[in-house]
């Protein structure tokens, strides 16, 4: 009998794929999560949008806060805390400065006003079409997902290349499910299935 590959190994195997675009491809794909990410938050009309600071080969959701600023809505970033706690959320538009975070990554500045953010679009490594996805390992996202569901409902929204599906993601209870994700192809509906 063969043992099912772990999330980690699944993770390894959607990550280099994801290696794989090329730059034309990874403008593209910000282009396009800009105009696709706009429509679906227009339709939701949350109060605060979140989305986070792209690094390495992540897809840029830059553009996308970018257009929601425009567009009169509060967006923020992530702040990373300490291991095995949630993410807190700040105020930050784009092109207001950072300061480098815990994990070295772009954060607002700790003047910024701390919100709950309504729609979140969510980094991740590999996602199925029924939502279930694999981070970076850390549960900083299934953390922050689950205490922010029980005070409101919020919409999570990964953000991905379609090479990084997969058929079935392995999950446990404590898993997040997304409510959809934005691929360069499409926009799919977890929610429904």
């Amino acid at each position: 009998m063969l043992t099912p590959p772990s999330k980690t190994m699944l993770r390894s195997e959607a990550l280099a794929r994801r290696r794989t675009q090329t730059e034309a491809a990874a403008a593209a794909f910000a282009a396009h999560i800009a105009a696709a990410g706009t429509e679906l938050v227009c339709r939701l009309r949350p109060g605060v949008v979140s989305a986070y600071f792209p690094l390495a080969d992540e897809p840029s959701p830059l553009p996308l806060l970018e257009s929601l600023a425009r567009a009169g809505i509060s967006t923020a970033l992530p702040i990373t805390g300490a291991r095995g706690t949630p993410l807190v959320f700040r105020l930050w538009r784009h092109g207001e400065p950072t300061a480098k975070g815990k994990m070295g990554i772009a954060e607002p500045l700790p003047s910024a006003a701390e919100v709950d953010p309504d729609v979140l679009f969510v980094p991740l490594a590999a996602f199925d079409r029924s939502g279930h996805r694999i981070g970076y390992g850390a549960g900083f996202y299934d953390r922050t997902l689950e205490k922010l569901r029980s005070k409101k409902p919020i919409c999570a929204v990964g953000i991905a290349y379609a090479n990084q599906a997969l058929a079935k993601i392995p999950h446990e209870a404590h898993d997040q499910r997304l409510d959809y994700v934005l691929t360069e192809q499409e926009l799919i509906d977890c929610r429904v299935g």
